[in-house]
């Protein structure tokens, strides 16, 4: 069949990887060593240790989730049960942190996800895990942009200083009503989002060491303040705000047990810090160790503040009362503290800060690494002369995120973000077993635990087959959620994911498809 050399792009003269003559575009994987030498060429400065790095996992999980979603899931969904919502999706998102820990020490790469995809299961299954990335990545920005729009709106309320409707909502609108959540149109557009993006971008383009003191600096601000508030507040907790423990059904995924997984699938994103620790691989000084520290750490240390400040929330408050861009505002209120509310008020500020920086960062980094591989424009890999950091990239993605926090309600970006992240888990999950499949004997200095069975030639780990179920389990409520809306006659969700997916096939079709590297390596 014959052999032909990779020496495409920025890798041209420092190496050649051979790789098959004529394989298939949209079914060639990308070699192991390809994916090596991509982490040892890539041209950014390795300055990441471990602790470093499980504060940037802190710094994108504790966010949105805590913050804003936690009023949301409780008030619509899972009530005081909101606590049991946020023990399944960390469960969910633990098992795949696990298989993220695996490959990362395996293939320590910027692009995470959609590299391990790239390498086990082909272009086109790398492709639609990379969309589905960037759905993920630029909206849960974009809804952190507007939850730290509606806290700022609350800070500045206390001091009589009001932002005008006009430009801190979003154009579209969430109306909660006998029949669920409808969508409508406003002539509004949450400007105040936009503007966050736009500062966030800036920082980063001066590259992650200045990023990454930004981002320390705000996460112990905001563990901080976050512990002051469960300190403080349980003292004033109301126990009988906690009964029923779990509200009764009222349809439409609205309480009771349906409503806990309900909740659970809109908290999963908040989890997705841990994939924006696995996208500084390249950034790392020892990845290999390092990655899987700063992932199973970030994770374990979120989820226990996740469900003591919820546990604390639906305590000081009806739970009903919470479904505001603002709901650890309205439950610090009860206990009568005024200031004690302006400084919860801040570390919220400084919280969702802290999670769009990283946030934004990952999303970056992943798409640096598609267009090293040709997937998308040079624009987003071209590094800045001075920072070494893709400043255009960054500039692009921040300013798309920046619109959709201007146009869509932070209900409907948070579904959207779940079914992206749920996606995104499952085939890293499916990736794990891959590799071991395909290279059991591969050093792997990290292996995820519980072991598993061989069945005709696969291996089927009990951890990555976990992770699939969660996932599954994540994304099927909210997917029946969107299609029951689309039934009824609320067709702007499932147009919006409808038209992102259609979107994202004809970009691959007229871009990635023709200017892939290793397609265009195995065709010269």
């Amino acid at each position: 069949m014959g052999r032909s050399l990779a020496c495409h792009g920025p890798h041209a003269g420092r190496g050649c990887l051979s790789v098959p003559r004529r394989a298939a575009p949209i079914t060639i994987r990308k070699p192991l060593e390809a994916v090596r030498l991509d982490a040892e060429t890539a041209g950014m400065h390795r300055t990441l240790g471990p602790v470093q790095l499980m504060l940037i996992g802190i710094g994108c999980i504790v966010g949105a989730g805590v913050y804003v979603m936690t009023g949301t899931a409780a008030a619509e969904y899972a009530g005081p049960a909101v606590i049991l919502s946020f023990v399944i999706a960390g469960l969910a998102c633990g098992f795949t942190a696990l298989c993220y820990a695996e490959l990362s020490s395996v293939l320590p790469v910027s692009g995470a996800s959609y590299t391990y995809a790239y390498a086990a299961l082909g272009e086109v299954t790398a492709w639609a895990l990379a969309w589905m990335l960037m759905l993920e990545f630029g909206l849960a920005s974009a809804a952190l942009a507007v939850g730290f729009s509606g806290y700022l709106n609350s800070l500045l309320g206390d001091f009589a200083v009001h932002i005008p409707p006009a430009i801190l909502q979003s154009t579209l609108v969430a109306q909660t009503g006998p029949q669920g959540t409808r969508f409508v149109f406003s002539p509004s557009l949450n400007l105040i989002a936009l503007a966050s993006l736009a500062v966030v971008a800036l920082i980063l383009i001066r590259g992650i060491r200045h990023s990454a003191a930004v981002n320390t600096l705000l996460v112990i601000v905001k563990v901080g303040v976050l512990l002051g508030f469960v300190v403080v507040g349980f003292g004033h907790v109301d126990t009988h705000n906690w009964t029923p423990f779990i509200p009764q059904s009222e349809g439409r995924f609205r309480y009771g047990v349906a409503g806990i997984f309900r909740a659970a699938s809109i908290l999963f994103f908040a989890y997705l810090g841990f994939e924006a620790v696995a996208t500084a691989a390249a950034e790392a000084r020892h990845p290999q160790r390092d990655i899987p520290i700063g992932i199973l750490g970030a994770l374990a240390a979120s989820t226990l503040l996740y469900v003591a400040v919820g546990l604390t929330m639906t305590g000081l408050v009806p739970f009903r009362a919470l479904g505001v861009p603002d709901p650890i505002a309205v439950a610090v209120e009860a206990v009568g503290a005024p200031v004690l509310s302006i400084i919860i008020k801040g570390g919220a500020l400084t919280g969702l800060a802290s999670v769009l920086l990283v946030n934004t960062y990952g999303h970056s980094r992943i798409c640096f690494a598609m267009a090293t591989d040709g997937m998308l424009p040079d624009a987003f890999r071209t590094l800045h002369p001075r920072f070494a950091t893709p400043a255009t990239g960054t500039i692009i993605i921040a300013a798309i995120a920046g619109i959709a926090a201007a146009l869509l309600p932070i209900t409907l970006l948070a579904d959207l973000v779940s079914i992206g992240t749920a996606f995104v888990f499952s085939v890293v999950a499916i990736s794990t077993m891959w590799l071991r499949t395909a290279h059991p004997d591969l050093t792997r200095p990290f292996r995820v635990p519980l072991g598993g069975i061989w069945v005709r030639g696969v291996w089927i780990g009990t951890v990555p087959v976990l992770a699939l179920l969660f996932c599954l389990t994540m994304m099927g409520p909210v997917l029946i959620d969107i299609a029951g809306k689309a039934i009824g006659g609320d067709w702007i969700p499932a147009a919006i994911l409808g038209g992102y997916i259609l979107c994202g096939a004809l970009l691959y079709a007229g871009y990635g498809y023709r200017h892939s590297r290793l397609a265009g390596a195995t065709t010269a």
